[in-house]
């Protein structure tokens, strides 16, 4: 009798225990729903052509600069923190002896880094690039300040698809008289790629959507971050709008809220097709590593 009450109850808190989560996983994906749903549902009806004019006027209100400098700021902030982070994840986890105190330190920092609130990163950008170095409020500036922000990211997301890589790897390159550099190259990095893309999908996320610490840092003119004169290249020193910018600028004018849905909707497909590109891509880098 006792064993069999044992068994009944295991098996009633199988299927709560499995009830609950399908439930959180469900709550989940209609709240994902909903909101998709409505920031589509409001801002699909604006897209109108004069949201992608070239020169954004009070009129108009033309998210276009502002989509060009959002792309601008992640290839260049991707740019800069991609090596840094991946190759410090290499290190702590290739090079470094585990468990040695400088480790340990460079986790807690980044860490620590990654806890930070935008807005602080925001003022320490404003501080140090905008004003000590000079840049004013720039691109430049408000790129240095989310490389900051997503190198805590990167580094983290690449240090642990390294260290779940199996060790199998790397004790059959080395049987075979790899040397640890092309085992690493070769044999490691290519294997935790996923998990690397999956830090690089992360920072996207956040560099996207970032508004505090870009308002101290790149400011809030709406133009293209191109030189005026002279051929069509980068003006590094121009002061630029993001679209989360963008969207936050127009709603809080609360005169067009509307464009400021449609914003946010641009801002969405964007988000929703770096993710899908991201996620192929690492699929198709995991298959070819297995």
């Amino acid at each position: 009798m006792k064993i069999s009450f044992q068994k009944n109850n295991r098996k009633f808190s199988e299927i709560f225990l499995g009830a609950l989560t399908w439930g959180a996983a469900l709550l989940m994906c209609a709240v994902l729903i909903y909101i998709v749903g409505f920031i589509v549902w409001r801002g699909a009806p604006y897209l109108k052509p004069s949201l992608f004019s070239p020169v954004y006027n009070s009129v108009n209100v033309s998210l276009l600069p502002a989509l060009v400098s959002t792309v601008y700021m992640t290839v260049f902030a991707l740019a800069l923190a991609l090596p840094f982070g991946l190759g410090a994840a290499v290190y702590l986890a290739e090079y470094a002896r585990r468990g040695r105190k400088v480790v340990r330190m460079i986790r807690l920092a980044t860490e620590t880094l990654a806890g930070i609130p935008s807005i602080i990163h925001g003022l320490f950008g404003m501080l140090f690039f905008v004003t000590y170095l000079g840049w004013g409020f720039s691109l430049l500036a408000g790129v240095f300040t989310l490389t900051v922000m997503i190198l805590p990211l990167i580094m983290r997301a690449s240090e642990e698809a390294l260290l779940a890589t199996p060790d199998s790897y790397r004790e059959g390159a080395f049987a075979l008289g790899a040397g640890k550099l092309r085992v690493v190259f070769r044999i490691v990095l290519p294997a935790a790629a996923p998990g690397v893309l999956a830090g690089v999908i992360l920072a996207v996320g956040r560099i996207v959507g970032e508004t505090a610490a870009l308002i101290y840092t790149a400011g809030t003119v709406a133009q293209m971050p191109f030189a005026e004169t002279g051929p069509p290249l980068v003006d590094v020193f121009s002061s630029v709008r993001t679209l989360s910018v963008h969207m936050y600028a127009l709603t809080r004018e609360g005169l067009h809220t509307n464009e400021g849905f449609a914003t946010a909707a641009t801002l969405l497909i964007v988000v929703i097709a770096v993710n899908a590109a991201a996620a192929r891509l690492a699929g198709r880098v995991g298959r070819n590593g297995a």
